[in-house]
């Protein structure tokens, strides 16, 4: 077993993927090649000062398969911040408030055991070479497991496990749209040489246990935003906890400003469905409904309806956003008497977990309440 965890880390196995769909580190001093263009980037790492978590540094890199490039490429951002920021308010806006809700549940639990994993274990991405690593800024953050993959399971099974019993359409349909996301998603981590196959699997069969394990509870958890008024105090307070103790890291880097950012959001969220039911902003809570005998099909005024919905609400939450984190960024460098601007200074905890979690706590209320509110308020349905 340990020869195979041992091979399972091998960072040989990455780089023959990369070989095998056409990605190439460039040659040392040599002159840009014809079709490299878009596919030159950062993608080298150098270790921090102390042994702590890698730094990135400049490498070259070739293209031979363009398909592959931007298959991977593209299915790599299904586990990032640009993805959450589109798909999951869509969700909450066009498709199922209640959906959403055991979407946004499962990620933020998933995230926050991923990130924490990686800051205990501090097990090393890929070595460069002779791997290439295609994503510079995450370069900083360490490999077990991989929450790019932890995500996509986690989302990508909530949904098929949230609707089968709620909507009718074929379920192995479901399964394979399911099972396709995951494993590129999973497959783009080896490919932007950022995890090895171990981290892979293993963010794979954490999310497992983790889904297995809280199943049972959905349905309860689902109805603890009605459940008292202290419980907006609780959904702060502990998240707010957690942020705050997170792991230390020997050198900075990104891990717990995303984390913050992740479970800043699921706590808004929350908070911001039980403000919809407190103050009966909506009609009743999400209960799961019959089984509807159809979906209803797409239509053009359907589509632009979404659009413009989707349109409004993530305006509005930008704006919410900017002006959240521009105003809390302001009051704690006033309080611990910074100099604005200092982005050393925005590194500090108390100055970093707070600001992160004001401003994605605003943004997770904003598009539960505010943003609907809205919808209404401009006749949109």
């Amino acid at each position: 077993m340990a020869e195979l965890l041992r091979n399972l880390r091998d960072p040989q196995l990455v780089a023959g993927f990369q070989r095998r769909c056409g990605l190439f580190p460039a040659p040392e001093d040599r002159p840009r090649e014809r079709g490299a263009g878009p596919a030159e980037g950062a993608a080298g790492r150098r270790r921090g000062r102390g042994g702590g978590a890698p730094q990135a540094s400049v490498q070259k890199y070739i293209v031979k398969n363009y398909f592959y490039y931007y298959l991977f490429r593209f299915s790599a951002t299904l586990g990032q911040e640009e993805f959450y920021i589109t798909f999951l308010p869509f969700t909450q806006w066009n498709i199922d408030p209640y959906l959403s809700r055991r979407l946004v549940m499962i990620w933020v639990l998933v995230m926050y055991v991923g990130q924490v994993a990686k800051s205990i274990l501090k097990w090393p991405r890929p070595a460069s070479p002779p791997v290439v690593q295609l994503e510079k800024r995450v370069v900083a953050e360490f490999g077990m497991p991989s929450t790019h993959a932890m995500a996509a399971t986690a989302i990508s099974f909530t949904f098929l496990i949230s609707t089968v019993d709620r909507y009718q359409y074929p379920f192995v349909l479901g399964l394979t749209m399911a099972v396709l996301v995951s494993t590129l998603v999973c497959l783009s981590r080896l490919y932007t040489g950022m995890h090895t196959v171990l981290d892979v699997l293993g963010g794979i069969l954490i999310t497992a246990l983790l889904i297995l394990l809280t199943y049972p509870a959905w349905t309860l958890i689902d109805r603890l935003d009605s459940a008292s008024p202290l419980f907006p105090v609780c959904a702060i307070i502990v998240p707010f906890f957690l942020c705050y103790n997170y792991p230390k890291m020997d050198d900075y880097s990104p891990t717990r400003a995303d984390t913050t950012t992740i479970v800043a959001a699921g706590a808004g969220v929350t908070i911001g469905f039980w403000i919809n039911h407190f103050f009966q902003l909506v009609s009743q809570p999400a209960r799961p409904l019959p089984v509807l005998q159809n979906i209803p099909p797409l239509t053009t005024d359907m589509i632009v309806l979404g659009l413009t919905k989707f349109t409004v609400g993530i305006v509005l939450i930008l704006l919410v956003r900017q002006f959240v984190q521009n105003l809390s960024l302001q009051v704690l460098y006033s309080w611990f008497k910074v100099v604005t601007r200092n982005k050393e200074a925005r590194r500090r905890l108390e100055i970093e977990v707070p600001s992160k979690f004001v401003t994605y706590t605003s943004v997770g209320i904003c598009a539960t309440t505010f943003v609907p509110m809205l919808h209404r308020v401009l006749g949109l349905p």
